[in-house]
């Protein structure tokens, strides 16, 4: 698995032998950030259920600002700041501005302002449970932002439709196959009057 775009394309992403992180596939990520293309140029992003940490490296080395990476596991946690020194080596940048904090993405709240990116990879026998709490945290989080994307990696047949969001763009089909579904957040009706 490797850094598929951007200045640190090539550069290997290592992580933990075993099942326990389900990588997103250097196809889907090539995917997401051709749909995403000007929008990564000095953004902030969050990437919650970070894993390996591919989506926030990608967007870092397409041009990100910033960032902060979440993930519950320690270990894992560990693999993400090894990938994410690297990928700094590689860019020439030091790691300021980039976090990675060792915490439960459903309850964690980031410091370090508003993202203009979310990435959401969790393992996908628990998104029905987390998905709710996961959009109503970030309609906190994001109230403030005037177009954030979310994009929530998910199997095929899995269906998201959060209340105040919009799924604008679907990448990749099949059941039980991964897909990228890109939220924006929904217009709001005028008052009647």
């Amino acid at each position: 698995m490797r850094i598929t775009g951007g200045k640190a394309r090539g550069i290997p992403l290592h992580l933990p032998k075993g099942d326990a992180v389900r990588p997103a596939t250097d196809a889907m990520r090539q995917a997401v950030f051709s749909s995403l293309a000007a929008r990564v140029e000095g953004a902030r992003f969050l990437d919650l259920f970070a894993g390996s940490g591919a989506y926030g490296l990608e967007a870092l080395s397409r041009g990100a600002a910033g960032g902060v990476f979440v993930e519950k596991d320690g270990r894992t946690a560990g693999f993400i700041r090894q990938n994410l020194a690297a990928v700094c080596k590689s860019l020439g940048r030091p790691a300021s501005d980039l976090t990675v904090i060792n915490a439960d993405a459903t309850t964690v709240t980031p410091s370090g302002g508003v993202p203009d990116l979310v990435f959401i990879d969790p393992p996908y026998e628990i998104i029905a449970e987390i998905a709710p709490k996961l959009f109503a945290r970030l309609d906190g989080l994001l109230k403030d932002h005037p177009d954030p994307v979310i994009v929530f990696e998910l199997p095929g047949e899995c269906e998201l439709s959060p209340a105040g969001w919009t799924c604008v763009k679907r990448l990749g089909k099949g059941a039980r196959q991964p897909t990228a579904a890109f939220f924006r957040k929904a217009p709001v009706s005028p008052a009647a009057g």
